[in-house]
């Protein structure tokens, strides 16, 4: 397990404008863990993606594209 980086509002405002009228607090935080794994692996897989490109900076396309596969 990661360390949350997220705040807990921010995921509880993702949930709203999603439609939820109300949402637990361990709803949230089960939320934000899900939410911080997929940022991580889109993050490691841009970086691969970034480094066969011979650079060291990720870029908005590189992001995107990663974030198509998954």
């Amino acid at each position: 397990m990661i360390d949350c980086m997220f705040p807990l509002a921010a995921i509880e405002r993702i949930s709203r404008k999603a439609g939820a009228r109300r949402i637990s607090p361990k709803a949230i935080k089960e939320l934000e863990t899900i939410v911080e794994e997929i940022g991580l692996e889109i993050a490691l897989e841009a970086a691969q993606a970034a480094r066969y490109a011979k650079r060291k900076t990720i870029l908005k396309e590189d992001i995107k594209l990663v974030a198509e596969k998954v």
